[in-house]
């Protein structure tokens, strides 16, 4: 006997309408015991922001705003990454320093200009992550004074390496529950962990 399958209803739409967004639900909360993937932003779910090399850094740090991230990657029209640009680099020296040098406008300096190259950038293993803890993702990020760290995998359909997430040290601050500082504040991990513990 064959299946019976019903139409389903179409209706107006009828009012302003958005569209669903990916979005990665982290943890309010973690503990620096949590396995560190619960603070990992993981671009599976949740879409990378990219920017072109040949735009405006104020375009790159009106997108960050729009986006509300700190960082963008730099990509070619293959998608793939030639660096990336945070907004410490645009609001910090890199762009005086050229304005000073190269006698140019504040409008004038293109994300090429003060981006990290893709051959500068370093990187976490996926695999290395998944055994790690949030506190080795806080004590990785202290050392090495950054405010975020990159994770890489293979991507299977493409065959090539990949940037599968990203750690922000603003998130796992909200996460944790105390501000993560990158440069040498706390100058031993115990001082981390005893700021924690109040």
């Amino acid at each position: 006997m064959a299946t019976q399958y019903r139409p389903l209803a179409f209706h107006p739409l009828s009012e302003p309408t958005g569209v669903f967004r990916p979005r990665q639900e982290l943890p309010e909360r973690v503990k620096l015991e949590s396995p560190a993937v619960m603070s990992m932003t993981d671009l599976r779910q949740v879409s990378a922001l990219t920017v072109e090399p040949n735009v405006s850094i104020n375009h790159a740090l009106t997108r960050m705003k729009k986006g509300g991230v700190r960082l963008l990657f730099v990509v070619n029209p293959q998608e793939e990454v030639l660096g990336l640009i945070t907004s410490t680099d645009i609001q910090g020296e890199k762009p005086l320093q050229l304005l000073k040098e190269l006698r140019m406008s504040f409008d004038e300096v293109l994300v090429r200009d003060i981006m990290t190259p893709a051959d500068s950038l370093e990187v976490i293993e996926l695999a290395e992550v998944m055994k790690a803890r949030v506190g080795d993702v806080v004590e990785t990020l202290r050392q090495s004074g950054r405010r975020h760290a990159l994770v890489v995998d293979t991507d299977a359909r493409a065959g090539r390496p990949a940037i599968r997430g990203i750690f922000s040290a603003t998130l796992i601050g909200k996460q944790v529950g105390v501000a993560i500082e990158t440069v040498e504040v706390a100058s031993t991990f115990a001082e981390v962990g005893a700021a924690l513990a109040h």
